[in-house]
């Protein structure tokens, strides 16, 4: 009978050793996912932090450009499209000269938190352009920027669009060729468009 009772408390002890062991492998086990949780969750936040810090800086270096180029008087900024990304500033739209492009790349290059420039500026054919040609490229922009808008396809407030006397420019950046060809197409479509350069970029 004692013997009976001393095994069955051996085995008492036993089972409540391995409960234990097993109730502080399931709380490690816990833990450990836990932690890992909070560190996945620590990096997104990271990531959105630094998305956010670049966001910023880029905003910031495209403003210091965009006065840069408006300070100097040999250049007509209000034709000149700026873009940053990750500090690589993109220059695009139309100047009167090749000298006006270099020079505009110049400027943006020394401007703060600049890393490269990408110069995807169009020189005019014709310097002297005519008040009813400027009006109707006024129009042709207007015309592609509303049908691109209207468009499920192309993300339209990535896309700038620039006409001078019928060659359209489009700049800016989008998620695939398919959204690349696809504003390209619909650009070609409007009246009054004699060609278009498609300067889009892919984001990678």
């Amino acid at each position: 009978m004692k013997k009976t009772k001393m095994t069955q408390s051996l085995i008492a002890i036993v089972l409540g050793s391995v409960l234990a062991g097993g109730s502080a492998m399931a709380e490690e086990t816990l833990t450990q996912k836990a932690e890992g949780i909070a560190s996945k969750a620590g990096d997104k936040v990271d990531s959105s932090v630094q998305h956010a810090k670049n966001y910023v800086n880029d905003s910031t270096t495209t403003a210091k450009v965009k006065s840069a180029l408006t300070e100097d008087k040999t250049i007509k900024s209000s034709d000149i499209s700026v873009s940053t990304d990750d500090g690589v500033v993109t220059l695009s739209g139309f100047v009167s000269s090749q000298q006006q492009a270099t020079q505009a790349v110049a400027l943006a290059s020394k401007a703060e938190g600049v890393k490269s420039v990408s110069d995807k500026l169009q020189v005019k054919d014709n310097e002297s352009q005519s008040v009813g040609a400027y009006a109707g490229d006024a129009v042709t922009t207007s015309k592609i920027k509303a049908k691109l808008l209207a468009d499920d396809i192309v993300p339209s407030r990535n896309v700038r669009v620039e006409t001078n006397e019928g060659v359209v420019q489009l700049s800016g950046s989008v998620e695939n060729a398919a959204q690349s060809a696809r504003a390209e197409s619909l650009a070609k479509a409007i009246d009054g468009v004699k060609s278009v350069k498609n300067d889009l970029t892919i984001k990678p």
